[in-house]
């Protein structure tokens, strides 16, 4: 969903004690010692100390669980703002500031006075989300925004982060920041850098292995930030056999299961939470734990358990997937390709299905908190509301995608992509980087291309320069493998100007790259026969 889109509703709480059950309760085991430290943390906080705070540990070991049952807590206060963003693995690090657009624009729809602070103090920040303000202020906003910079960027959102906290505390949680953009963490790195007093508390979460993996600049940024005492650090340790018994305790309440099946599961999982909760699901699901008219209570031998358990995450979730009818599978499947928050209109082109039966699997599978959730409505420029949803966990996706033939999501991206840009029109270049993912994956290279010179067309818009150079280089690879035509020309003309502004910004006018850009610019204008362009191509020369 792009930055400056409407939606209404909040995201519902998902907690480690039954992911994917529709009682689930609001609780985590296992975690007092950290939701003690967080407490901690959150008293400075509430004594005017900022804190920047990651909470770090391995896929499925509860690090979302956690943060939802502290952000749980603290809305018990009333008086404190809490605001939300995720990070997209479909988008890597293409769409600058994303989660933390995500997070204002949600603070902006339930709050309205949110939207005057940004006016006052955030302008800049305020254009990026289009939907929030009439066409009017946005050509006002355009006109002011001339000689601004990356460095007011980061102060303009630092300053509507302090004036927010002036009358009420502020805690601000973004989410799987393995998967962030540069500007996302320059913009944290800047917060943690400011040493005066605020009512402000960043939460961001991630998983350690991913940034080792991926030589993600997180881990550096993070490093730093330890090194001068300007972050705290919460690493989530897997589980101990105890936490297990308490959470079949919690779960099943009065039960007369032996001893011995908290250690039984705790071994087989190796007390990932993710993993144990999908354990016991399957246990229920296969009547091996059932309610007699008293109390729970184990039907087999505790020897029989283990028999045809999955000795895997990812082997339990393709079970789960086995036992939905083909009509839920489908809708999943395609769901998994829309990405991790999607609407049920995307479905429906992807499906090639009318409205009514995927909407209502859709809410079914949310109601029974199987792999999905609510995601609240979704407003469209022409005003039509659609439901979202989104999936509880990740590897939910990640299984389900990697389910899906090659060829087939070729072509479930293709018709999603469609339908996302005839739904939005003229303002389809707010989801380019979106849209550049599907075709991309749609094989549609030229539309993917042209998606791609938006894209870094709009992080030039939020001067996020390394993100618009990613884009635009990859725009210009995937030109590679079209004919050579004189529309492929005009595309790489249009790539190759978008990508001289940040490569100048960056390395100056006399970085050899930014020569040869601009080089290959004034060849293409030439070959074209393009005299508007010639002068910026000679420009940059």
């Amino acid at each position: 969903m792009p930055a400056g889109a409407e939606e209404i509703g909040t995201r519902s709480a998902v907690s480690v004690s039954r992911l994917g059950a529709a009682d689930s309760p609001l609780t985590v085991v296992g975690r007092d010692g950290a939701l003690s430290r967080m407490q901690g943390w959150l008293e400075k906080m509430l004594g005017g100390e900022r804190q920047i705070v990651f909470v770090t540990g391995e896929a499925g070991i509860g690090k979302t669980s956690l943060v939802d049952t502290f952000a749980h807590r603290i809305a018990s206060y009333g008086s404190i703002r809490i605001g939300r963003g995720q990070c997209l693995e479909q988008y890597g690090t293409g769409e600058a500031y994303l989660p933390v657009l995500e997070a204002i624009g949600r603070l902006c729809r339930e709050q309205g006075q949110v939207i005057d602070v940004l006016r006052a103090h955030a302008p800049m920040w305020l254009l990026q989300m289009p939907s929030l303000v009439s066409a009017p202020d946005r050509e006002l906003l355009s006109r002011e925004m001339f000689g601004a910079t990356r460095e007011r960027m980061l102060r303009e959102m630092g300053e509507t982060l302090e004036a927010l906290t002036t009358d009420r505390p502020l805690v601000l949680i973004l989410e799987d920041l393995h998967w962030s953009d540069y500007s996302t963490l320059d913009l944290i790195s800047y917060l943690a850098r400011q040493r005066g007093a605020a009512h402000l508390m960043l939460i961001g979460t991630y998983r350690t292995v991913e940034l080792i993996v991926s030589g993600h600049p997180l881990k550096a940024v993070k490093q730093e930030l330890l090194a001068k005492h300007q972050c705290e650090e919460l690493p989530l340790e897997y589980l101990s056999e105890e936490a297990v018994s308490h959470y079949l305790s919690v779960r099943f309440p009065g039960n007369r299961f032996p001893a011995a099946l908290a250690g039984l599961i705790h071994e087989r999982t190796e007390g990932n939470p993710l993993f144990m909760v999908n354990v016991v699901d399957y246990l229920v699901a296969e009547g091996l734990i059932v309610r007699d008219e008293e109390r729970w209570e184990l039907t087999v031998k505790i020897e029989e358990v283990e028999v045809g358990v999955p000795d895997s995450i990812k082997q339990m979730i393709e079970k789960q997937v086995d036992h939905l009818n083909a009509g839920e599978q489908r809708t999943l499947e395609a769901a998994s390709v829309a990405g991790a928050d999607f609407s049920t209109l995307a479905l429906v082109a992807a499906l090639e299905e009318e409205r009514a039966p995927v909407e209502a699997r859709c809410d079914e599978l949310a109601r029974q908190r199987q792999f999905i959730q609510d995601g609240g409505v979704h407003v469209l420029p022409n005003g039509e509301a659609v439901s979202r949803y989104r999936f509880i966990h990740a590897l939910y996706r990640k299984v389900l995608y990697e389910s899906v033939s090659a060829s087939r999501r070729v072509q479930l991206h293709r018709r999603i992509g469609e339908q996302v840009k005839a739904l939005y029109g003229e303002r389809a270049r707010e989801l380019a980087a979106e849209l550049a993912m599907h075709f991309e994956r749609g094989a549609e290279h030229q539309q993917a291309a042209k998606y791609l010179q938006q894209a870094a067309d709009n992080a030039l818009r939020r001067f996020a320069y390394r993100e618009a150079i990613a884009l635009s280089r990859r725009g210009l690879e995937l030109l590679l493998k079209l004919p050579d035509t004189p529309e492929r020309a005009g595309q790489e003309l249009c790539l190759q100007l978008t990508l001289g502004v940040p490569l100048v910004a960056t390395e100056g006018y006399a970085a050899r790259e930014v020569g040869k850009v601009y080089l290959r610019a004034r060849e293409l204008c030439r070959q074209l026969d393009n005299t508007s362009d010639v002068s910026e191509a000679l420009w940059g020369l």
